[in-house]
């Protein structure tokens, strides 16, 4: 585990001054280093009877398909609006500095299928909220949310308390 905590590192004011942004690059550079930090993604969900895997994007979709690989599922991305050729469901959510949303095809969830939720880091928690509601909207059924690191100051599980999250590091 400290291999991997040793691997992120902090960017100052990025991307604006006062953030303290981490960066997985370094991670994701290290094949063997990569391949433990999903398996501790996953490892509480191995047997849980996952039919598929979302992810958010961008990040989500490294850790998201690299997830889906070793559970043998397929993939799900949720995307930023008008980034999915297909008819699409949207989600708004709030944002510190604003709004935004999420979209999801409509044939990309099957009633009853049981989707992990995967993304590189949990902050505030509005896009993991969001990416729940899309599964739900199509009568998936989430279950859990698993992230690579989790900013605790932030709070981002008060937004996610109807569900099992899953933090490998957290800061």
């Amino acid at each position: 585990m400290d291999e991997i905590k040793n691997k992120i590192r902090d960017i100052a004011d990025f991307p604006e001054p006062g953030i303290l942004f981490k960066d997985i690059t370094p991670l994701m550079q290290s094949p063997v280093l990569l391949r433990q930090a999903v398996e501790l993604l996953i490892a509480p969900y191995r047997n849980a009877n996952i039919t598929a895997v979302a992810g958010m994007e961008a990040r989500g979709f490294i850790f998201g398909s690299l997830a889906a690989s070793m559970l043998g599922v397929g993939f799900i991305p949720l995307r930023k609006p008008g980034k999915l050729p297909h008819t699409t469901h949207k989600v708004e959510y709030q944002l510190e500095y604003g709004e935004t949303s999420l979209e999801i095809h409509t044939d990309a969830v099957g009633e009853n299928d049981n989707i992990l939720i995967v993304d590189d880091v949990l902050a505030t928690g509005g896009t993991a909220k969001a990416s729940c509601e899309l599964i739900q909207l199509l009568g998936g059924n989430v279950v859990a949310c698993v992230f690579l690191m989790e900013l605790t100051a932030l709070n981002g599980r008060s937004l996610l308390t109807n569900f099992n999250v899953h933090s490998v590091i957290q800061y």
